[in-house]
């Protein structure tokens, strides 16, 4: 562990930040600058890795070890990354073109193994480094660059498919909310196991306010919930909106209606093993349901890279080969003459 006090200036590099004025992702990179510190890790025990995408040129600006890899496979590398250094702190960096489309398998994959890394979505609903084509999560009917009558794909929500791939972490931020962001990193690194976070990004040039509808300022208060671990579910500009199980369904209810009053409403367990719960609070959307923000899910279980250092170990012990004499003495030997 680090024996000397960082600072989020300590993992700023020299590089000129090359995004866009008022692009989502400098509040993102703020927020990871700030959330280092916190960890306690030497700055060498830092690994960020990155896909192609605007989002994947964060591994310029951060004073760490980093690899700008291909695109799709930064899953495949920040996987091989923590198997083969189990110390190392690995932060995925990739957007939702980046880590759904072309690294949907690779993206599945990492996270039913648990890999112990941190993968950070910027999801715009935008391919912005190729100039604006629809992506994975563009909504349905959305104009773009290769939709000019409307996209008739239906789009992945992110927490579909951490939480259907066995993910055990899941959470949601916004990047203009840096406060959120920097505790959701924390608790997501501090997560033994695969954390995927899903950030809310603009991109100001090809899908701009394309969350706004949701994270606008006029509306955001009605239209967002912020979960937090053992509390109770409750939203609303005054607080006085909740959520209830309606049977099998989430239902909004205004409190002191109807004989709801906060004693009634769910109390968040991001602990729960059953997914089901999880998997409609981050399912939830406008205008039926608040969008939920924070942790949704987090449950303890076995990483991929645990289980591997300790078979490794047990082989090793029973193997009757403990070095490369015995190994290239083993089985049947003939000598030459």
């Amino acid at each position: 562990m680090c024996q000397i006090q960082l600072t989020p200036q300590d993992f700023k590099s020299d590089q000129e930040v090359r995004w866009c004025p008022g692009c989502g992702d400098h509040a993102i990179l703020n927020a990871i600058q700030r959330t280092l510190p916190e960890l306690g890790y030497n700055k060498e025990d830092y690994a960020i890795i990155s896909g192609i995408g605007c989002s994947s040129r964060f591994p310029y600006y951060m004073n760490t070890y980093g690899f700008h890899s291909i695109h799709g496979r930064a899953s495949a590398i920040a996987s091989g990354t923590k198997a083969a250094n189990p110390n190392l702190s690995v932060w995925q960096i990739t957007g939702d073109g980046d880590s759904m489309a072309i690294g949907g398998n690779h993206f599945i994959h990492a996270i039913r193994r648990n890999i112990d890394i941190n993968i950070i979505i910027f999801n715009n609903e935008i391919y912005g480094l190729t100039k604006g084509q629809y992506s994975p999560t563009t909504k349905f009917g959305s104009v773009t660059k290769t939709s000019p009558y409307g996209t008739i794909e239906h789009p992945f929500k992110p927490g579909d498919l951490v939480i259907g791939a066995q993910g055990k972490f899941f959470a949601r931020s916004i990047d203009g909310n840096i406060k959120l962001s920097t505790k959701i990193f924390k608790e997501a690194a501090q997560h033994d196991g695969t954390s995927v976070v899903e950030v809310y990004q603009n991109c100001v040039i090809y899908s701009d306010k394309v969350h706004e509808e949701i994270i606008g300022r006029e509306h955001r208060d009605e239209r967002t919930i912020v979960l937090e671990h053992g509390k109770p579910m409750v939203f609303g500009a005054n607080s006085d909106k909740g959520l209830v199980l309606d049977g099998l369904k989430l239902k909004v209810v205004t409190l002191g209606e109807d004989g709801y009053d906060e004693s009634k409403i769910l109390v968040h367990d991001a602990h729960e093993e059953n997914p089901g719960l999880h998997m409609m609070l981050a399912n939830m959307t406008i205008p039926e349901f608040p969008v939920a923000f924070g942790v949704i899910r987090s449950v303890k279980s076995a990483t991929y890279d645990d289980q591997m250092e300790e078979q490794i170990i047990a082989v090793k012990e029973k193997s009757p080969i403990k070095n490369m004499d015995d190994l290239l003495n083993s089985g049947s030997t003939w000598d030459i003459e």
